[in-house]
């Protein structure tokens, strides 16, 4: 049986990461393992945890793209806790590759929800991180193809290469070869979407998918 899913909380907000605590106390399926002011101090835990809950404004004026970095550089998911609107940071994290938001005046059942998809590296989208990315006039066109975009739209929302081939009627090879060149096209533009979840994204981003 799976033992509760380690998650870390960064946040300099003494007040805030004690009822954040006191919350996960509650959720047999979740442990916290560290609620820490600054990303930097995670390096300590080990193992490390599967997602970081990230407050975008931190004391130490540290940036949430170069937050979000370091935390995937220790292998873990990445949700944004925030409490005021700041929609620059908010696509900041979007482009540094976050999976959502959640606020912190969200009532606890949507948080828990917000971070058992989170902790499963499951994007998580709401009105608020929607409009920050459509607004995002600074997320570059990766100009793909109608092609590549059926593929994308099926391939992202979980379709298997083989059910993608049957259904446009190519080959699986060809599939690959179409996600392998979405890929390209994405990472060219400093859009970089190694996994599915990145695809899903990236096509919720470009209006692709809903």
């Amino acid at each position: 049986m799976e033992g509760p899913r380690r998650i870390a909380l960064v946040e300099d907000h003494a007040l805030i990461a004690r009822g954040f605590s006191d919350l996960i106390a509650q959720a047999p399926d979740l442990k916290l393992v560290a609620a820490v002011g600054s990303v930097a101090e995670l390096a300590t835990i080990t193992p490390p945890p599967v997602l970081v809950v990230l407050d975008l404004r931190l004391a130490d004026g540290s940036n949430p793209a170069a937050n979000i970095s370091a935390i995937h550089a220790l292998g873990a998911y990445v949700l944004i806790h925030t409490g005021a609107e700041d929609r620059a940071l908010v696509q900041a994290a979007a482009r540094s590759g976050a999976l959502g938001l959640v606020r912190k005046s969200s009532d606890p059942a949507t948080l828990l929800a917000a971070i058992r998809r989170a902790v499963r590296g499951d994007a998580v989208f709401n009105t608020d991180w929607a409009a920050a990315i459509d607004s995002d006039a600074e997320l570059p066109n990766a100009r793909l193809s109608e092609r590549e975009q059926a593929v994308l739209s099926m391939y992202a929302s979980g379709e298997t290469a083989v059910s993608v081939a049957t259904a446009l009627g190519i080959t699986r090879d060809t599939v690959t070869d179409y996600v392998k060149a979405i890929r390209r096209k994405y990472s060219s533009v400093g859009r970089p979407a190694a996994s599915r979840v990145d695809l899903y994204r990236r096509a919720v981003e470009d209006g692709i998918l809903e």
